[in-house]
Order: C-alpha cells, then structure tokens, then sequence
C-alpha cells in the first residue's frame, strides 16, 4: 500500500513536471512579433487604430449612436440606443405602468414592430405556454453535474435541449423562430433551477423547485421562481422588467451577437448557435463584466474606512489606476464604454431605477456610495489620460447593485444578462439565415516561416 501511494506521488510530480515542460514549449513558439500587426495593418479585435469597429455587416435590429457630425468631424455626443429604430429611452417609458415590458420589447427585437393589442396577447399567450420545463429534463439534466458557474449549466441545457427537439437541425426561418421562443421562455427557469441545485448539492441547503405561474409576466416568475418566499414588490418586478429590456440587445457588433452571426452564417442548428453566443458572454470582458464591477466595490469598501469621505475614496481609487491596489489591471471597472463617449443610456435610464428601488429598502447610503464612486472615477480617469471629454459610467456600474437590492446571488448576474440578452440573438440569427446566405470567413496573414519535415531520429 505504501508502495503503491509513494508511486503515485512520484507519478503525480513527474506529470507536473512534464506539462511544465509542454507549457515553456507552447510559450517559447507561439509569440506574435506585435510590430506585425502594425506592418500589416491587421485590425486587432476588428477595430480600426482609433478603436471604432471595423465594418463587417449590415443590421436593421439595433444602432448604437455616440456621435454626431460636425462639418464632417466626429464629434462625441449623448448616447442613443434603438431597438429596430426605436429609442430605447422612448420604449422605457411606453411601457410605464405595464406589467410585460420586456415580452413587448422581445416582440419588437424578433417582428421589427411594435405589436397591436391583438397580436399582443395572442403572443403572450404563446410566450406562456413555452415557459415550462419537463420534470423529466429537470431532474436528469439540471440536476446533475451541478456546479458554480451558471453559465455553464446554462451551455449544457441548452445544448442539451437540441436532443428533446423533435426537429433541431430544420434552420428555416419558421423552425427557428419556434425555438428561439422556446429558448427565450425556458432559459430563466434553467438559470434559477441550476443555481438552485447548486445551493443544494454544493451547498447543502434545501433545495425547492417552484413552477412559473401563466399568469406572471417573465420579470416577476424570475423572482418568483427565485426568492425562497415567493414573493416580490411591484417596483421591484417593474425594475428587473427595465433591466431586462435594457440589456436586451446592442448591435450587431458586440462579442457575443457577433458570435451568433458568424456561428449562425455556418448553417449550424440553432441551440449550437446559442450555446456558442452564451460561452461568450461569459467571459470577463464581455457580460461578466458587471461581477467585476461587484468585486471591485466589495474591495473598496474593505478598504476606504469612510465612505463618504471624498478625499479617500479618490486616494485609493487612484491606487486602483495606478495597478496598486484590488487586481492590479489598472481599470476601474464600469467605467467607459468601447461605443459610447458622453454617456451609456442603459446606465443613465438604470441608475434612475436603482434610485426608486434604494429608496423603498432604504438603502440611498448605498446608492450614494455608488454614485460618489461614479463621479471621482470619471475625474480621476479624465486627469490620468489628459483628456477633457467626460468619462461615461456604463450599464454594467449600477446593474450589480440592483441585482443585490432584488435578491438576485452573484452566480446569477451573468446568466440574467443572457435571458435578456437571448431576444437579441435570436432577431439576429433570424435575420443572419434571411439575409446574409455567406459563411463569416475573416482572413489571417501567416507571418511564420516555412521549414524542411525533419526525421524523428534527427530531431
């Protein structure tokens, strides 16, 4: 026995030290001379040098607006996001006083218009007949395998679901807007179910699995679906239903919905094409930004002994700028945005939301934290890198703190972004398999050398 366990070990340390050794062989030949990029003018992440994307597609589901023109100069402007030519701003405020705000909006994203009262409620009705999982995929798929990361359950599920459909790989646009449905309506109760079932099998903590009710809209079954009790307040139904609808789509250019086209224009079937748009999303620079932000704000208040003192927060903020202080990146994140120069509409509209909800819990200490937070960032930044421009807060700053103020756990912020990010996919895929009929094939230029085969015994 003692034999065996001192061989193991002895196994154990050989295999450390051989995948060491593959790791300084990966890394020894496979570095890019970066002067390269710039003798061949490659367009690094598909942007232009001033960091404008480079055009690679057309879209009628979204524009993303930062700028005007002046004289024939770009010239930064307040942000402006459309929804298939609607402001976002004027559809926040069409659906006041409704309970299906995000369903109206997911309409318009996948139809291209807005709805009549008929055509409404007779996709309402559509809508709730899908949000239903089978017991049989709860307990055999879900259930099993559960781990920390939603996102990944959330790639499971889904590429799961591709063996419960009766027709998967059909991508005629009738076939895939029946799934996309059925994807938009199932994936909340995959995300709470998994997180459930990992608070129980991880965690060890009662696990319950409560049904949708028909009549909820999608906002309110997530919380009721979610919260231990059940229950949920108006404002905070009508606060998640904004923020579902504001992180519904962004462009055609963003990582994840580039994603779906170039997956999509494969001629691949659509829980591929989902599955593929989720795993993108889920990476640190993209939708699991938003958790950064969180971690970044738990660190300073370790941090800053009081925080409403100005001069302290704008000290250890400065820290954080100059790679000294929480992980050493440099950024401060919910800070600037790629598109957007003098403001993010999604913050702007959000943090009026995060406003009303602070003050019913009784939390505007909170708020107010965030918001100093929000206005010393921007003049640090502006002052760091010598520009006069305003540094915009984006959507990503405020959404954490309304995710904690709705009861929604850390493991959740991600996959919330996909449930409302999943509408625009779909208007995107459906209108990638409509119009484009070309596989997404972008060029790379071989900058290696081309060498002789030699011989194993001549190596």
């Amino acid at each position: 026995m003692l034999d065996k366990l001192i061989m193991d070990v002895a196994d154990e340390g050989t295999t450390k030290e051989n995948i060491r050794s593959l790791e300084e062989t990966l890394l020894s030949n496979h570095r890019i001379d970066p002067n390269l990029y710039l003798e061949y003018d490659v367009k690094r992440g598909l942007r232009d040098s001033d960091g404008k994307g480079v055009l690679t597609g057309l879209t009628e589901v979204s524009d993303v607006c930062s700028y005007t023109s002046e004289n024939g100069e770009r010239v930064p402007a307040e942000g402006e996001l459309y929804y298939q030519g609607i402001n976002v701003y004027d559809i926040i405020e069409g659906v006041q006083g409704k309970r299906y705000g995000f369903e109206e909006t997911i309409y318009l994203l996948i139809f291209g218009k807005l709805p009549t009262e008929k055509e409404f409620q007779m996709f309402l009705n559509v809508m709730s007949d899908l949000q239903t999982l089978g017991g049989r995929f709860v307990r055999d798929v879900i259930m099993k395998a559960s781990n920390s990361n939603i996102m990944n359950a959330l790639q499971r599920c889904v590429l799961t679901l591709y063996s419960y459909d009766s027709n998967p790989d059909d991508i005629s646009p009738n076939n895939v807007l029946r799934q996309s449905l059925e994807l938009i309506n199932k994936l909340p109760l995959i995300a709470v179910y998994s997180y459930h079932s990992y608070c129980h099998f991880r965690k060890d903590e009662t696990l319950f699995i409560r049904n949708p009710k028909k009549e909820f809209s999608l906002a309110e079954n997530i919380l009721h679906l979610l919260h231990k009790d059940g229950k949920f307040t108006e404002l905070e139904a009508k606060v998640l239903d904004v923020a579902l609808i504001l992180h519904a789509e962004h462009g055609g250019g963003n990582n994840s919905t580039f994603t779906t086209h170039v997956v999509t224009s494969s001629g691949t079937d659509t829980y591929s094409s989902m599955a593929a748009s989720i795993g993108s999303l889920k990476g640190p620079r993209h939708g699991g930004a938003n958790l950064k932000v969180q971690k970044m704000f738990e660190d300073i208040k370790a941090n800053v002994t009081d925080l409403t003192d100005e001069a302290l927060l704008a000290s250890y903020l400065q820290k954080i700028l100059d790679k000294k202080a929480f992980d050493g990146s440099g950024l401060i994140y919910g800070m600037g945005h790629a598109v957007y120069t003098l403001s993010d509409p999604r913050e702007v509209i959000l943090k009026k939301y995060a406003k009303e909800l602070a003050a019913e819990k009784d939390l505007m200490d909170e708020f107010n934290f965030y918001e100093r937070v929000e206005k010393i960032a921007s003049e640090l930044i502006m002052k760091q890198k010598n520009i006069t421009k305003n540094v915009c807060a984006n959507v990503d700053f405020y959404s954490g703190l309304v995710y904690n103020m709705l009861g929604i756990p850390e493991e959740l912020f991600t996959p919330f972004f996909a449930i409302a990010r999943i509408p625009g996919w779909s208007a995107h895929r459906l209108e990638e398999l409509l119009n484009a009929n070309k596989i997404i094939r972008p060029a790379y230029k071989y900058v290696g050398t081309h060498t002789q085969y030699t011989p194993a015994e001549d190596r």
